[in-house]
């Protein structure tokens, strides 16, 4: 019998918490060691493992997605009819019925718009190569060859390419924010953290896809390809299937009550015409044709088409970029925005806020990188120079540091830390600069950050050549140096429980404390060691420090609340900082902040009630995020979720719209989104929202419009169905007038602005039907005037002896022209329209309007025409009766408004 290797009998390490064990059992569960695996081991693992990589999504073909386009119910009864006209041998019924379908299905091929790409960014996210150890040398290799034991050694500007347990660190740091939100470079260690601690603090972890910005170590791989952290997310991203919007979801109900009601109708129709009118089937099913084609509002798709694409050219304009155009209106139906924090509600540049000296609290304006703001007291704007020992904490905040502050085309950005680049503004606006600083305090040495002690120092010499050591860190380990602090009034004795008092209130105030001290002595020898740092010191002040909020940012949140829409707060930042910037916001005010490992203890039940009262949720993994969206959705909201990090990805897919930063977001947020913002601003969310319910009012107003239409041509046919009447339109007149002219003069209604007062009403309720009784009552009485006018014109003519095709041709006419003014009714649903801007307030009413005349006198005075629809030409007098049909439309559809305002309007002053 054959021996077997390790890896036959070495188990797939199971899900554990890695970040739990100490060196010694993470070695010995994976048997390898520091000097890594063997190269024959490395293989038989590669091969049972399989490669460090994310799996392809799997993609519909356009073929397919073509397919699908026509899986309609609507659609399904056009086809059906055509099918049926062309064995009965009406081929030109036959030919405009598909021409609609086909239509229809390349427009919504179109508007599918290009396959989800968001786990191709994902998987772009791993590291391509990684530096290994193998029978103990160093080497470089595929990242895709890594399998769980190896070693690998990691550099600055490395990316981690694989979840490595860290068990050798040197002051290593790692941007995470992308997986976890976490606003700052992280400092990892190699000491195990307790079991419960959350992804951004599980310092003895790095994760794949996260980026090394200072310092080397070196890890075990524990997972590969789709168990590391972000392959989780990848699988959470394969799981979610896309939601449709509230407007989707209302025009599919729509359809199917309108299909089911058109083939009731039909069908009953067709029974009595055969059996009580004695009609013959072939003949009753012409007209059943008929009136279902005057029934279905073929225009529909291709008008929403239109409408929304209209709406992202707008919002384009204000830098949302839209990309699925069904998302432009579910913007306007958004009952709650989740936000993510970093780099989206702030600026995603640490700014000091809070400068604290002996004896004094110092206010620090400005935001940002941009070295410009006020230092104050209480409101009162001081200079820098009267308050010494303020000055002196300065001055050590800009000489011990390493980052750099930098000024392109007028952008200011920080080439280092974060933290330190806080540091180098502060110095900034107040007139202390780093080359200022680097001239008169020349640097002679420096202790550069380690994790182990927590601080960082510089020796210098000023320019009366007197030493001075410069020290910043952590309050606890800087105060444990110093014996002295300088105040207003000289250097006194340190007031610990002071210090500590003030560390406290800052640091509750979600502020991130360093402390700066200084020594006016040289190192005990020529370099700088770790003995010169033990005692001696004096406690210049604390600094608070913290990303804050964007102005526009303030302001969007209190437009979104004015529209009765909740703003939440997702991140995976620390809960004080979450609260404290969500105070500034206004979110979440005098509630709560709950934590990502308390929402994992909840079951969906408790989620729920949770995800409505609370609005700040911190330290929030992935799987929390795509938890509470999906909480929300089950309490009935309509969920926006904004984000940049790949951490927020299964959480954009998921909600009703994602909305991704542009700038600083990862490629696979946006690819997961359904908008970008060009400029990441938050601000841009209330402006596109703003359009959206412009773009759904724009809507209802073109239902309202179109489907008069389509009831009043119907009403004709039965009516000559059931009184045994010739039939006044034909299948495919019927077809003109929906798809050409209804659709053409339709089409203006989307260019209607938004209506005053629009973000002054709460969001519609999701579950809200598409026509309301008054909208039903409303169709009804314009189809009943449309009937009148076209049956009652057709049946006149009849009877004084005029032909038949004539008499249909200003039945078709009378139809239209009832359209062309009952548009300009339809620009208010409400108000009058007898007014200078009622009737000239939109140009494209008046473009369509114009547009659609020269239609119908081609329709009834062109021979190629008259061939294809049996119409006829008419004579003055008869176009002059089809526009008093049309007038009798208008008149009586503003009296209706005039007699319902009056009614609502009694109804208020009763109330009152």
């Amino acid at each position: 019998m054959k021996n077997r290797s390790t890896a036959d009998h070495l188990d797939r390490p199971p899900p554990i918490e890695w970040h739990i064990l100490p060196q010694a059992q993470v070695e010995q569960r994976l048997q390898t060691s520091m000097f890594g695996l063997g190269e024959a081991e490395a293989r038989l693992r590669l091969a049972q493992y399989g490669p460090n990589r994310l799996a392809p999504p799997k993609r519909r073909g356009p073929l397919l997605r073509l397919l699908m386009q026509f899986h309609n119910i609507l659609l399904y009864v056009m086809m059906g009819a055509a099918v049926i006209t062309a064995l009965l041998g009406h081929w030109i019924d036959t030919g405009v019925l598909m021409m609609a379908v086909v239509i229809n299905a390349i427009i919504g091929f179109i508007q599918e718009g290009k396959a989800e790409s968001a786990l191709d960014a994902i998987r772009a996210m791993l590291s391509l190569h990684a530096t290994v150890i193998r029978d103990g040398q160093r080497r470089e290799i595929d990242a895709a060859d890594l399998v769980p034991g190896d070693v690998v050694a990691l550099a600055s500007g490395d990316r981690v390419p694989a979840d490595l347990r860290l068990i050798d660190v040197r002051d290593l740091r790692v941007e995470e924010a992308a997986l976890t939100g976490e606003s700052l470079p992280v400092e990892k260690s190699d000491e195990a953290v307790a079991v419960d601690a959350p992804l951004g603090d599980r310092y003895c972890m790095a994760y794949s896809g996260t980026l090394v910005v200072y310092g080397q170590a070196s890890g075990i791989v524990v997972t590969t390809g789709t168990a590391t952290e972000l392959g989780k997310i990848n699988q959470m991203l394969s799981g979610i299937r896309n939601l449709t919007t509230p407007l989707l979801r209302q025009v599919d109900r729509f359809g199917h009550v309108l299909a089911l009601a058109i083939l009731g109708v039909s069908a009953g129709t067709f029974v009595l015409g055969t059996l009580w009118r004695n009609h013959s089937p072939a003949e009753m099913f012409t007209m059943v044709v008929a009136l279902a084609a005057s029934a279905i509002p073929e225009g529909l798709p291709a008008i929403m088409t239109v409408t929304l694409a209209l709406g992202v050219q707008r919002m384009a304009r204000r830098n949302a970029i839209i990309r699925h155009l069904p998302a432009v209106e579910a913007l306007g139906s958004v009952t709650v925005i989740c936000s993510d924090k970093t780099g989206t509600l702030t600026r995603n540049e640490m700014t000091v806020q809070r400068v604290v000296i002996a004896g004094h609290v110092f206010n620090v304006g400005g935001v940002g990188y941009v070295p410009a703001g006020d230092v104050s007291i209480d409101g009162r704007i001081i200079d820098t120079d009267y308050y010494p020992a303020l000055a002196m904490a300065i001055r050590a905040g800009v000489l011990c540091n390493d980052a750099r502050l930098r000024e392109d085309d007028g952008s200011w950005r920080v080439e280092g830390d974060p933290t330190e680049g806080a540091l180098l503004v502060l110095g900034g606006k107040t007139g202390f600069t780093q080359h200022l600083g680097d001239a008169a305090w020349p640097r002679l040495d420096a202790i550069p950050f380690e994790s182990q002690h927590r601080f960082m120092a510089t020796y210098h010499r000023d320019s009366d050549d007197r030493p001075w050591i410069f020290v910043k860190g952590a309050p606890e380990s800087i105060l444990d140096m110093c014996g002295a602090q300088l105040g207003h009034d000289g250097e006194r004795s340190l007031d610990v429980d002071y210090w500590r008092r003030m560390a406290t209130d800052t640091a509750a105030q979600g502020l991130r404390l360093l402390a700066l001290a200084c020594k006016q002595a040289a190192p005990q020898s020529e370099r700088l060691r770790f003995a010169d740092m033990e005692s001696g010191y004096v406690l210049l002040g604390l600094v608070g420090i913290i990303d804050p909020p964007r102005e526009e940012a303030v302001r969007a949140v209190s437009e979104c609340h004015h529209a009765g829409i909740r703003v939440k707060m997702i991140t995976g930042d620390h809960a004080e900082t979450a609260r404290a910037i969500g105070a500034q916001l206004a979110i979440g005010v005098g509630k709560p902040a709950i934590t990502g490992a308390e929402v994992a203890m909840m079951d969906d039940a408790a989620l729920r009630r949770v995800a409505m009262e609370v609005d700040v949720f911190a330290r929030a993994a992935p799987e929390h995020k795509l938890r509470l969206v999906q909480a929300l959705q089950d309490d009935g909201q309509v969920v926006a979720m904004t984000g940049d990090g790949v951490n927020d990805a299964p959480a954009l897919k998921r909600a009703d719209v994602g909305v991704a930063m542009g700038m600083k977001g990862t490629e696979a947020a946006k690819e997961a989104a359904d908008m970008v913002l060009a400029d990441d601003n938050f601000a841009t969310i209330a402006i596109a929202v703003r359009e959206g319910r412009a773009v759904y009012d724009n809507l209802k107003k073109f239902i309202l419009f179109m489907l008069p239409t389509n009831g009043g041509e119907a009403l004709v046919v039965i009516a000559a169905i059931l009184f045994e009447l010739a039939l006044p339109l034909t299948p495919a007149q019927v077809l003109w007038i929906n798809m050409v002219t209804s659709s053409t003069l339709g089409l203006a209604l989307a260019f209607e602005p938004a209506e005053p007062g629009i973000m002054n009403r709460r969001p519609r309720p999701p579950g809200e039907a598409l026509l309301s009784g008054f909208f039903v009552w409303r169709v009804l009485m314009v189809s009943v005037l449309m009937m009148t006018g076209a049956l009652g014109l057709f049946l006149w003519e009849l009877n004084s002896g005029t032909g038949i095709e004539t008499a249909r041709t200003m039945a078709v006419n009378a139809v239209v022209v009832a359209e062309m003014f009952y548009l300009v009714n339809s620009r208010f649903i409400l108000q009058p329209v007898m007014s200078r801007d009622g009737l000239t307030g939109n140009r494209y009413i008046l473009l369509a309007i114009a547009a659609c005349i020269p239609l119908q006198i081609a329709y009834t005075h062109m021979p190629a025409m008259q061939a294809v629809f049996d119409s006829a030409s008419l004579t003055l007098l008869e176009w002059s009766k089809v526009l008093a049909a049309g007038l009798l439309v208008f008149c009586v559809a503003e009296l209706e408004k005039f007699v319902v305002r009056r009614t609502h309007l009694a109804a208020r002053l009763r109330l009152a």
